[in-house]
C-alpha cells in the first residue's frame, strides 16, 4: 500500500530509534555471562541468580512503569527506561572492577529490569497508537517485522563489535561502548519521538498506587480476562522458563562444545548468525501469513513453530549429551550452532506475528499495560526457569537442562492453538477477537 508522508514518518522514527536502542543493548549480548565468569568470577549459578535478579526487577517494576507509559507518555517512558540501562551499565563495571561482590550485581541487576521495562511494550504501544493516529491500514505484523529488519545491522554489528572488543581489549570494553551508544539512542527518542494518538493524563506521586491499581485491574480485565489474550499469556510463561537461560547459558555451552574457553568471538558470531536468520525470518513473515487461500492463522503458525522450536532444542541437547568430552571441537560446534541458527528463523518470523496478533485484541488506552502483564508472565518464567535450570546444569550438565527446559517450551504449543480457536469463534476470521467492554459499560469496545 502507498504509505503517506507522516506514516512514513511515524515507521521511520520506530525503525531509527529501535536500531539505535537494539546497537546499544546488544554490545554485550554476546558476551555478558562470560564477563561475569571471567571478570566478575562468579560461579555459572551465581550468573544465573545475578540474571533472575533481572527478571525479578521486571516482575516487579512491569506494571508500575506501565502505568507511566499508559498515563504520563510513552515517550517518557522511553527517556526514563534508557537513562537507568545506562547507569546500571556502569554500575556493573564498577563492580567488577572494584569487587564489589555479587549483591551488587544483583541491585544492578534489578536496575536494568527496572530500565528494560520501560521498553517493553512501550515501543509497540507507541508505534500502534501512532499508526492509528496517521491513519495506516496495513496489517500490523508487516510493521514489526520491518522493525525486526532493519535492527538486523544493528545486531549483527553489536554483537561483532562487542566481541571483538572482548578479544582484543577486556571484557569491560563492551560495556563502556553500550554506555556511549545508550547516551546516542537517548538524545534521538528525545528529538524525534512524539506521542501520537495518545491523550495523556495526570499522575501525581500521591495518586501512584490508585493508579497502579486500577490500570492494574483494567489490564487484567483486557488481559487475563479475555479469551484470545489470556493463552497468549500463559504462551510467554512457558517460553520464558527455558528462553532466557537458554540465551545466556548457550554463551557458556557453546565454548564447553568447542573446548576453546577463551575464543569470545565465536560466541558473538553465533550471536550474529542467528540475528542474520532472524532478519530472514523477518522477511519471510509476509509470505508465511498469505497463504493460497487468504491470511493464514497466526494461532496455528506460531504452534507449527513452537513445536519445530522444540525438535531443535531436543537436537541440540543430544549433540552434548551424546558427545564425549575428548571428541568436541570444531564439529560439534557447528552441529549443535547450526540448528540454533536454524532456531533464529523461526524466532524472526515468529516474533511479529505474535506481536501483530495479541495487539489485534487490545485497546489504545490499556495497549502499554496489557503489553506489560505479557511481559509480566515472561518474566515471571524466566525468574523461575532460570535458577531451576541452572541449578540442573551445574548438578548434573546443560545439555539436560537444556533437554528439560526444551520439554517446557513445547508446552506453550497447545497454549496458541487455544488462542487461535478461541479468536475464529469469536469473530469467524483468523488473527482477531473481541476486546471486553471498558468497565462500567454494556458494550465491547471495537478493537482499534
Amino acid at each position: 500500500m502507498t504509505r503517506t508522508a507522516p506514516q512514513r514518518r511515524v515507521i521511520g522514527v520506530y525503525l531509527g530509534t529501535t536500531t539505535l536502542y537494539i546497537l546499544a543493548s546488544s554490545v554485550i549480548w554476546g558476551i555478558n555471562t562470560l564477563f561475569l565468569l571471567r571478570v566478575a568470577h562468579l560461579g555459572l549459578f551465581q550468573v544465573l541468580l545475578v540474571n533472575t535478579t533481572f527478571t525479578v526487577g521486571q516482575i516487579i517494576f512491569e506494571v508500575p512503569t506501565g502505568v507511566v507509559a499508559d498515563t504520563i507518555g510513552r515517550k517518557l517512558a522511553l527517556l526514563l527506561g534508557m537513562g537507568t540501562i545506562l547507569v546500571s551499565t556502569l554500575l556493573y563495571v564498577g563492580a567488577a572492577q572494584f569487587h564489589w561482590g555479587i549483591g551488587v550485581f544483583m541491585a544492578a541487576s534489578v536496575f536494568l529490569g527496572l530500565g528494560f521495562t520501560f521498553q517493553v511494550g512501550t515501543v509497540d504501544a507507541w508505534l500502534v497508537d501512532a499508526l492509528a493516529f496517521v491513519g495506516w491500514e496495513g496489517p500490523l505484523e508487516q510493521v514489526f517485522a520491518w522493525g525486526g529488519m532493519v535492527t538486523f545491522p544493528a545486531l549483527l554489528g553489536g554483537t561483532i563489535i562487542g566481541g571483538v572488543l572482548a578479544s582484543t581489549l577486556n571484557l569491560s570494553v563492551p560495556y563502556l561502548v553500550r554506555s556511549a551508544l545508550l547516551g546516542v539512542a537517548l538524545i534521538a527518542v528525545a528529538v524525534f519521538m512524539k506521542d501520537l494518538g495518545f491523550k495523556r493524563s495526570r499522575l501525581t506521586v500521591s495518586r501512584f498506587g490508585e493508579e497502579t491499581r486500577r490500570i492494574f485491574v483494567t489490564g487484567l480485565r483486557y488481559g487475563w480476562r479475555h479469551p484470545v489474550v489470556r493463552p497468549l499469556l500463559w504462551t510467554s510463561f512457558l517460553s520464558g522458563l527455558f528462553g532466557i537461560f537458554s540465551f545466556y547459558v548457550g554463551q557458556a555451552y557453546w565454548l564447553e562444545l568447542l573446548r576453546s574457553p577463551n575464543a569470545y568471538w565465536v560466541v558473538s558470531v553465533i550471536t550474529a548468525a542467528v540475528s542474520a536468520t532472524g532478519f530472514l525470518g523477518n522477511l519471510a513473515v509476509r509470505r508465511i501469513m498469505n497463504g493460497p487461500k487468504g491470511r493464514r492463522r497466526a494461532g496455528r503458525i506460531l504452534a507449527l513453530f513452537t513445536v519445530v522450536q522444540a525438535a531443535l532444542g531436543f537436537g541440540i541437547a543430544a549433540v552434548g549429551l551424546f558427545t564425549p568430552v575428548a571428541s568436541r571441537g570444531v564439529p560439534t560446534l557447528l552441529l549443535a550452532a547450526s540448528m540454533w541458527v536454524l532456531n533464529g528463523f523461526l524466532f524472526g518470523a515468529g516474533g511479529p506475528i505474535r506481536q501483530g496478533f495479541i495487539n489485534e485484541q487490545i485497546p489504545s488506552s490499556q495497549r502499554a499495560t496489557v503489553l506489560s502483564v505479557d511481559a509480566f508472565f515472561g518474566d515471571v518464567g524466566g525468574s523461575a526457569g532460570q535458577p531451576a535450570l541452572g541449578y540442573i546444569a551445574q548438578q548434573a550438565s546443560i545439555p539436560v537442562a537444556w533437554g528439560l527446559g526444551t520439554v517446557l517450551a513445547l508446552m506453550a504449543a497447545p497454549f496458541y492453538l487455544r488462542a487461535d480457536r478461541r479468536a475464529g469463534e469469536s469473530t469467524g476470521q483468523p488473527g482477531a477477537g473481541p476486546v471486553p467492554a471498558d468497565p462500567g459499560t454494556d458494550e465491547a469496545t471495537p478493537t482499534p
